[in-house]
């Protein structure tokens, strides 16, 4: 009867802490809706063959082939109730990707080592065919070009035209840029201020800034402050940068009135846990409202988007 007594005890126990455990950490459906405007389609082998270690944790991606690493990705996006994500990568793969999750994945295109861009009547063609639903990530600073490059007039041009989002990379990139994969890569590319001419020559044109323009805070805000129609995403800064540091940027933004003009961007490269490490950075600010924390999560990236809130929400993806 003790050994009854005792064992029984113990499941009750068990079943308690189970319970607790369960209400101290929310399940996918319980947890609100997200929109990710800042995820990468690549091949698991993009960044080097192992991939490396999350800039981070320091922990090597286990996937070895290019469907392990789709399939991760997607499974922490439904994990965390991501219920769209703008995926920029190489073409093939955001086929792909697109294919595999179509309710979840709108299409990116993507430059970052090469210049030019995608012609832009294949661009045009896959814009009009619904496969690409945001031009970008233009990762203009990687290849040395600025924003204003006359290059780009025929991009931003053809954006106007059919009034497609643009994300335009500014800010930072990881440390040795210049020497690894990138020498023409400048920081000072990344200063959202050379954005001002294009918006000028195109005021219908929609564009977020990736990353926010960190650190470029008083250029980012002058952008934000002239231009309603330039939105931000908080991008890898909510999970590569110091936390105090991140919060700060991110309370001067708020501060300033932009709190309806910042998207959640988790930059998810080749690591498929930095979507809930980029969740946690903005969950964690604890200066936040949570109706403040909606509209980065999700509010503003509908609006952004242009997206039938309604029809979305009673379609997604489970």
């Amino acid at each position: 009867m003790k050994l009854l007594h005792s064992t029984g005890l113990f499941l009750l126990l068990v079943c308690v802490n189970a319970n607790a455990a369960l209400t101290q950490r929310p399940s996918t459906r319980q947890r609100p809706p997200i929109i990710d405007m800042h995820v990468h389609a690549f091949g698991w082998d993009h960044m080097g063959n192992p991939p490396p270690p999350n800039i981070v944790t320091r922990e090597v991606p286990t996937a070895r082939t290019d469907k392990e690493f789709m399939d991760a990705v997607l499974a922490e996006l439904k994990r965390h109730n991501v219920v769209k994500a703008v995926a920029g990568g190489p073409r093939p793969h955001v086929l792909r990707w697109q294919a595999a999750d179509p309710d979840r994945i709108i299409g990116g295109t993507i430059v970052a080592r090469d210049f030019p861009l995608l012609d832009t009547s294949a661009l045009r063609a896959d814009v009009r065919a619904g496969r690409v639903g945001v031009m970008g990530e233009l990762a203009l600073a990687y290849s040395g070009v600025a924003p204003n490059d006359p290059r780009m007039e025929p991009y931003w041009a053809l954006a106007e035209d059919l009034d497609i989002p643009v994300a335009l990379h500014t800010g930072l990139a990881p440390p040795n840029t210049p020497y690894q994969c990138c020498p023409n890569f400048r920081t000072s590319l990344g200063n959202p201020a050379l954005l001002e001419e294009v918006l000028v020559r195109h005021p219908k044109l929609r564009v977020y800034l990736m990353h926010a323009g960190y650190p470029y805070l008083q250029e980012t805000i002058a952008i934000l402050h002239m231009y309603p129609q330039v939105y931000a995403d908080l991008g890898a800064i909510s999970w590569t940068r110091p936390r105090e540091a991140f919060h700060n940027y991110l309370r001067a933004l708020v501060r300033e009135g932009f709190g309806k003009r910042l998207m959640f961007g988790s930059d998810q490269m080749m690591w498929p846990e930095a979507i809930g490490m980029a969740i946690e950075g903005i969950e964690s600010a604890g200066f936040l409202t949570e109706e403040q924390k909606r509209d980065i999560f999700f509010n503003n990236a509908v609006r952004f988007l242009r997206l039938d809130e309604k029809s979305l929400m009673r379609r997604l993806p489970q």
